[in-house]
């Protein structure tokens, strides 16, 4: 401007060069602008085709073909004459199920025939008969209408037959299709919800496979979690922000804590095996050690965020208690920590939905296990859902494809429940000084 000024420039001139840099700052900030605009927009399409893709695969987990069979608890096919335990234990139930397929297909001969046709039926249809016969001992020698899981390949094959009149065949072949259409045009196969997939613990069959066993050993390794991390995290916060000397110590600790918050999370899963499982032998796999490793994660983030909702309150509040005669502990307990315990518990369901999400630490303690039991405790044997998810990828199955995608479904609508759980708490009880 002030070379312009000093030039021998006549007016206009001067007003043609500043008006000409006006419109190329203006120029470059529409620019900047645009670029923000379009990162964002490259940002939202990127979860937004992760998501569809997610959806789209997983979506179908949720209905599970079935076959209907009339089948008949004949003792003589079972190998048994009554119904207690030991009876049940050796309880031939595979046969009542393929004598009910050869009754509804009595045209098929032929070992290798006859065998396809049992593969239409899941294999733990067996277990099913079990129970109700040992629920019920009145049923033996009666027959009853039931549906049963049908075998994953032909799920498979019924899922694709929406989408084109011949189907994905896979591994079905011909003739099994046919049996397939057949069983559908007379009502007798048909998609129904899939409860197996919410009651079943881990299995190697697809169509028995579900994530009750998980989520259990997810709740279970979260309630470890909080009732350790919750209430050290916050006594670290007060004692650091209200009671401790400002010396190099206390700044040690400080750039510790935020150290921390950054180290890699599988460094705590080597801590907790070295520690927990190889020092204190603690059992392996079991709710009780996950929850301690990933409390030493989460500790950082809740310490951190406890700090930072202490510093929020006024200094005028402690001052106004001091005055009052109020000691340190009582002000710090009755009028700090009450008006800084909303942005504390947003910090820890915020650090606990982060700890939900967490594979690599886990692993290391071995909760990478088979489990198909549900754990009933904190020392049962258990994986979490993110875990899970890690092995059904790992399956060769097709239809473990789109268990893995429902199931990482069940994990992104739990994460986002406890973020917005967050948000709501953080809004519905801060106050604005």
């Amino acid at each position: 401007m002030t070379d312009l000024t000093q030039s021998n420039l006549t007016q206009e001139e001067v007003r043609e060069r500043i008006e000409a840099r006006l419109a190329s700052r203006h120029r470059k900030e529409k620019i900047f602008r645009g670029f923000g605009i379009a990162s964002i927009a490259f940002g939202i399409l990127a979860v937004v085709v992760l998501f569809t893709d997610i959806i789209s695969k997983g979506s179908s987990a949720f209905v599970q073909t079935d076959i209907e069979l009339n089948v008949t608890y004949d003792p003589a096919v079972l190998g048994i004459d009554t119904v207690d335990d030991e009876s049940l234990a050796w309880a031939n139930f595979d046969a009542v199920i393929r004598t009910a397929l050869r009754e509804r297909f009595p045209d098929v001969s032929g070992r290798r025939d006859k065998r396809e046709l049992y593969s239409l039926v899941s294999n733990g249809a067996g277990f099913e008969l079990r129970e109700r016969l040992q629920e019920n001992p009145a049923l033996l020698g009666k027959t009853e209408t039931l549906w049963f899981n049908a075998d994953d390949d032909v799920d498979t094959y019924v899922k694709s037959l929406s989408k084109s009149e011949e189907g994905f065949l896979g591994r079905t072949s011909e003739q099994k299709a046919g049996w397939i259409k057949s069983l559908l045009a007379t009502g007798e196969l048909e998609k129904r919800f899939n409860t197996t997939f919410f009651t079943n613990g881990d299995s190697r069959e697809p169509e028995q496979a579900g994530i009750r066993a998980a989520l259990m050993g997810s709740l279970f390794t979260l309630l470890v979690t909080l009732a350790l991390s919750f209430p050290i995290g916050v006594a670290a916060a007060i004692y650091l922000e209200e009671f401790a000397p400002k010396n190099r110590w206390t700044d040690l600790i400080e750039v510790n804590i935020n150290n921390l918050a950054a180290v890699p999370s599988i460094v705590f899963g080597l801590l907790g095996l070295a520690i927990f499982i190889n020092f204190f032998e603690l059992p392996r796999s079991a709710p009780l050690v996950g929850g301690l490793v990933l409390t030493l994660m989460t500790l950082p983030t809740i310490i951190i965020s406890s700090r930072a909702a202490l510093k929020s309150v006024p200094p005028s509040i402690r001052e106004a208690a001091m005055g009052m005669g109020a000691s340190r502990m009582q002000v710090v307990l009755h009028h700090v920590l009450p008006l800084a315990m909303p942005g504390m518990l947003t910090g820890a369901i915020i650090g606990m939905a982060q700890a939900l999400g967490e594979t690599a630490p886990l692993l290391m303690i071995g909760m990478v296990a088979f489990i198909v039991d549900v754990p009933h405790g904190i020392t049962d044997p258990s994986t979490v859902l993110p875990v899970q998810i890690f092995l059904w990828a790992d399956s060769p199955e097709r239809a473990f494809v789109e268990r893995t995608s429902a199931a990482i479904m069940v994990l992104l609508a739990v994460l986002i429940t406890m973020n917005t759980c967050a948000v709501w708490l953080r809004k519905k009880l801060e106050r604005r000084w």
